[in-house]
C-alpha cells in the first residue's frame, strides 16, 4: 500500500505545469478579465461609468479627391482576359 502512495506522489510532481508566459485568454483569467480584440482605445473611462472620447486617439483617413480617376472602384472576383495595344508592345 506504500507504494501505491508513493507512485501517486510521484505522478502529481510529474504533471505538466502551465508556465506563466502562455497566452493569456479569457477562459484562464479572472471572471472580470476582458481581453478585447486588440484595438486601442479611442478614450478613457470615468469614475461614474461614462466614457470620453478623445479626439487625437480617433483614426483619422486622408482620402484624396478621386473624381477625375479613371478605374472603378469595383474589382470583379472573375476577371476576362483583355488584349491592349499597351501589353502587346511591352512583351516585344
Amino acid at each position: 500500500m506504500p507504494l501505491g502512495l508513493i507512485t501517486g506522489i510521484g505522478r502529481a510532481m510529474r504533471r505538466k505545469r502551465t508556465s506563466s508566459l502562455d497566452i493569456l485568454s479569457s477562459k484562464r483569467a479572472p471572471r472580470t478579465y476582458y481581453k478585447g480584440k486588440n484595438c486601442k482605445p479611442t478614450g478613457f473611462h470615468t469614475r461614474k461609468g461614462g466614457y470620453v472620447v478623445v479626439p487625437e486617439k480617433l483614426p483619422n483617413y486622408v482620402v484624396p479627391d478621386l473624381t477625375d480617376f479613371k478605374l472603378k472602384p469595383y474589382v470583379s472576383q472573375c476577371p476576362t482576359e483583355v488584349k491592349t495595344t499597351e501589353a502587346s508592345e511591352l512583351a516585344k
